[in-house]
């Protein structure tokens, strides 16, 4: 496979380590900071520095990762102009903490027919697809009993706000994997604005009616611990970082262990070797979007220090038109009592005055009004005049999902 660069981040270094292990030829690096050399960890030496116009071109690459250092406005537009030109993109997460950004791209590529691939690769772990199946028997009475909280530490040595945030971004994704789209999101942060990151915890509810709780931690060495825990035990895993790390199904009896590529995962996927991990598919970008989502309503749960309410609603061209119509139909009422209100004013001034046009300009506003009301609801019918887009097949659980947001004290 041939693969081209457009910029870099730890994510991408894991990616590009196992195609370069493999021997897939890495030909176009574009928008690399300076002191990334080539030749330096995963970038080979014959990675040739040009524009990102030339990855375009689809003879000169079959993908194109994407990183998020040193993000730019620039990187942005080359991100989308791929996207409109129906490229294939295996992009970090996540690439832009921004929900909007996201379902702009998640548009187009319904336009263009893109292929984007995030890199979310744990839920390709053979030990999360056991662990689903742990949840949902303990959710009938199975070895651990009634599941009573599930619990994810996140070990970091970096602990500010944005690295919090881009690891909440990757773990939502595993929530979602084990339990089903959270309903319900509520943060718990001690100390200032700034330090009540080091000590964030993020509550998650949903259908399953299982509460799950994301915790940041301070440890050595990174990584993410799993526990479930039921009436009659508990489950632990660990999932240490990096790109090959030894993880561990913790029992009573010492432990099992495995090593997990995350590079290599993210390369099945690209290439459709990787189709399932025991009924568990690979992320989706309606995937990545939700979890986005998900960490960027963190800071506003934090800030006000209230729950928030999660609807889902679907990302699509006629929700997003029934949107505008809604805010549009209550626009034009409040302008159709103020058009009232003045034509009202203005006849009775023009009456006692004597002002025969301004009488008649005042008459006409029921027309006026009834005119653009019914023009409103002509348009109406548009939605029913244009064939309704095929839905994309790369959905899944929680595909597409945007949210209205209502906030609550607790």
């Amino acid at each position: 496979m041939r693969i081209g660069l457009l910029g870099i981040d730890d994510q991408v270094h894991e990616v590009l380590a196992a195609a370069v292990a493999r021997g897939d030829e890495v030909g176009l690096a574009c928008d690399l900071a300076d002191d990334v050399a080539n030749g330096a960890g995963a970038v080979p030496a014959t990675a040739r520095r040009v524009p990102w116009e030339a990855l375009m071109d689809a003879q000169a690459c079959d993908a194109v990762l994407v990183g998020r250092e040193q993000w730019s406005d620039t990187r942005a537009e080359a991100v989308r102009k791929l996207v409109q030109a129906g490229r294939t993109l295996v992009l970090s997460q996540p690439i832009v903490l921004s929900m909007l950004w996201a379902y702009e791209l998640d548009m187009i590529r319904k336009d263009s027919g893109a292929r984007l691939v995030p890199i979310l690769p744990d839920r390709l772990h053979p030990f999360v697809a056991r662990l689903r199946r742990v949840i949902e028997a303990g959710l009938g009475g199975g070895p651990l009993g009634a599941i009573e909280t599930i619990e994810l530490t996140r070990r970091l040595a970096d602990r500010s706000r944005d690295s919090v945030l881009r690891h909440l971004a990757r773990d939502a994704d595993l929530v979602r994997t084990l339990v089903g789209d959270p309903e319900r999101l509520s943060t718990l942060g001690g100390g200032g604005a700034d330090s009540g990151w080091a000590t964030l915890a993020v509550g998650l509810t949903g259908a399953a009616a299982v509460p799950v709780r994301w915790q940041v931690a301070r440890g050595a060495p990174e990584g993410l611990t799993i526990t479930v825990v039921g009436v009659s035990g508990s489950q632990t895993v660990e999932l240490p970082a990096g790109p090959s790390p030894e993880c561990v199904w913790a029992t009573p009896s010492g432990g099992e262990t495995t090593r997990f590529d995350r590079g290599a995962a993210i390369l099945g996927v690209l290439d459709g070797t990787v189709a399932l991990n025991d009924g568990i598919r690979p992320a989706a970008w309606d995937d990545a979007a939700r979890a986005i989502e998900l960490a960027e309503s963190v800071p506003r749960s934090l800030a006000k220090g209230r729950a928030i309410d999660l609807h889902q609603e679907e990302f699509s061209e006629l929700g997003t038109f029934k949107g505008t119509m809604a805010s549009l139909g209550c626009g034009l009422v409040l302008a159709a009592l103020f058009v009232l209100l003045i034509a009202t004013l203005v006849g009775g001034i023009a009456r006692e005055a004597g002002w025969d046009l301004g009488e008649r300009i005042a008459s006409i506003w029921p027309v006026a009004v009834l005119t653009v009301l019914g023009l409103f609801l002509a348009l109406q019918l548009l939605p029913l005049l244009v064939a309704p887009a095929t839905r994309p097949k790369d959905g899944g659980a929680g595909a597409a999902a945007g949210s209205n947001r209502e906030e609550f004290p607790g």
